[in-house]
This record gives C-alpha cells, sequence and structure tokens, in this order.
C-alpha cells in the first residue's frame, strides 16, 4: 500500500478504496491532546453562567481554572462545580494543531504578541478540523462509494487549509467552504440512508419506524425503544428526549443537540456524523451501543 504524507493525515494514493488504516489515521489526527495545547479553548472561547458554566468568561481571557502548564486544575470535579460544559467539548484536535504546527510551540503567554491572532485563529481552525471529522465519517459509508473521490478531494482540501500559516487562516472564507463540504455530507448521507430504508423496508418482522424531518424539535420527545433507522435528524433538538432502546442505526445526527438526551440501551452502531461531544452531552450506560472508535463518556452510569 502506497501512502503520500499531507501535513498530519495520509493520502492513500493508486487505490480505488479507503482502507481502514487511512480512517483510523485521521481519526486519532482529530482527537484533542489537551498536552500538546496551549490551553486555547480554556482562553479563546467565551462562556456564559448557565446550567453548563459556572461564571461568565470573555473571549480571550484565560479562564480562572487554568494552571501555568496550560492544564485544568480541577479538570477531575468540573461537572460537580458547575462546569459540564468544559466536559462536553471536543476540539477535534484543533487546539494542538494550531499549537504546534501553526505557532510551532510559541504560547501565548511567552509570546503575548502573537496572543490575539491565536485566539481569533481558533474557531476557524476548530471548523476545519470538524469537518475532517465528518469528511472522514463520510468516506466510511459504502452507499456512498460513488461520491467517495468527491469526498477524498474535499478532505485533502480541507486538511490543506489546516497547514496555512496564521495570517492566510484569518483571511480564509471558512463559511464558504462549510457549505460547499455540508452540500457533499448531505449527498453522502442520504445515500447511505436511502440503502439503509431499502434494508429495513425488507425485513420482516420490523418494528413501526417513526418519522421525523431535518431540524425537527424533540425537546423532552418519548421516543422509547422508536426505530429511527435511516431518519434524518440533522439539526434536531433532542434535548433531554427519552431515546432509550431506539434504534439509530444509520441516522443522520449532524449538528443535532443531544443534551441530556437519554440513550440508555440504544443502538448508535452506525449513526451517520455522531461526535463524540454529542455523546459527551448525552446520558447512557453500559448498554448503549457505540461505534467502535467512539469512547465512552466517563459520566455514564454502569
Amino acid at each position: 500500500m502506497k501512502y503520500v504524507q499531507m501535513g498530519e493525515i495520509f493520502k492513500v494514493a493508486d487505490q480505488p478504496y479507503v482502507s481502514e488504516t487511512f480512517l483510523d489515521a485521521n481519526r486519532q489526527q482529530l482527537r484533542a491532546k489537551c498536552e500538546d495545547c496551549f490551553g486555547l479553548c480554556c482562553v479563546a472561547l467565551p462562556f456564559a453562567a448557565s446550567v453548563d458554566f459556572a461564571v461568565d468568561k470573555q473571549a480571550g481571557s484565560p479562564c480562572s481554572n487554568l494552571q501555568p502548564d496550560f492544564r485544568c486544575g480541577v479538570h477531575t470535579r468540573l461537572r460537580q462545580l458547575g462546569f459540564r460544559g468544559c466536559t462536553v467539548y471536543d476540539c477535534f484536535g484543533a487546539g494542538q494543531k494550531l499549537s504546534q504546527h501553526t505557532y510551532a510551540g510559541r504560547d501565548w503567554r511567552h509570546a503575548p504578541q502573537y496572543a490575539q491572532q491565536m485566539f481569533d485563529v481558533f474557531p476557524i481552525m476548530w471548523q476545519l478540523h470538524e469537518l475532517l471529522w465528518y469528511l472522514t465519517e463520510a468516506l466510511t459509508l459504502q452507499a456512498a462509494h460513488s461520491i467517495h473521490a468527491t469526498l477524498r478531494a474535499a478532505l485533502y482540501e480541507t486538511e490543506s487549509f489546516t497547514n496555512l500559516d496564521a495570517e492566510a487562516l484569518g483571511k480564509l472564507n471558512v463559511a464558504a467552504h462549510r457549505a460547499n463540504v455540508n452540500a457533499l455530507l448531505l449527498q453522502a448521507s442520504e445515500l447511505a440512508r436511502a440503502d439503509a430504508v431499502r434494508l429495513n423496508n425488507s425485513t420482516k418482522g420490523h418494528r413501526k419506524r417513526t418519522s421525523y424531518g431535518r431540524g425537527a424539535d424533540l425537546i423532552g420527545a418519548k421516543l422509547h425503544k422508536a426505530d429511527l433507522k435511516g431518519a434524518n435528524l440533522r439539526g434536531a433538538y433532542l434535548i433531554a428526549a427519552d431515546l432509550r432502546e431506539a434504534d439509530l442505526r444509520w441516522t443522520d445526527l449532524i449538528g443535532a443537540d443531544l443534551r441530556d438526551t437519554d440513550l440508555r440501551g440504544a443502538n448508535l452502531t452506525t449513526t451517520i456524523f455522531l461526535s463524540q461531544a454529542q455523546l459527551n452531552a448525552a446520558k447512557g450506560d453500559a448498554s448503549t451501543q457505540l461505534p467502535p472508535h467512539m469512547n465512552r463518556p466517563a459520566h455514564w452510569t454502569a
């Protein structure tokens, strides 16, 4: 197998399909490594006192819990102290990329002349890394094989943007790029979900499917044991919804709000565009079925 290194993500050359090695390498690069970051999410981003944060904090102002070594001083007690939002957040590896690659290990404390610029471009790098995660996941969808070449091209272009210098990164029209990528992700989702629905309809004795649309308001909805296989729940509001034992295989959850969603016993093994942040925000237990590459949140019940 021939690999051509592209920044921190490997392009498979002369190969008509995407290998598991390729996908696993991408996923590893898109996982946060706080030890290689200068606490950027704890400084660059603002938050307001709410159920997720105990206090207000302005953008560019270091959190009072941030230590000199850029680690959180109350990391093991965040939820107990009212900082649940910190345990949910995931930068998709953008923090270490900006810290170690874009700024070559120069941190905002020892190089204050870069501080504001670093804080300004962090959200841009975060968006690019989020897109890399979704594009990587789209390449796992065999039903979308007809557009895999286009998806790979979008992934390589997005990766090239993450390697821009800080000034060029700050000028990037990330909103336009995000819109183009989202159109591809939607196309991949439609192909995968259509295939799943066909399979579901051909299976005898299947449960009656529950149909909802994109952006549906399902706050507090009672969906215990619902068959949502192949549903389009992009951007849906599932806050505190009861999805215990629900079938969410091949369900598109990109952008869905899963805060306090009850996923105990739910099947998410092939859920489309599921993110770690969504799982971190939800409730689950040992019976919740997850994709093999996702981590079971520490606060979930046994």
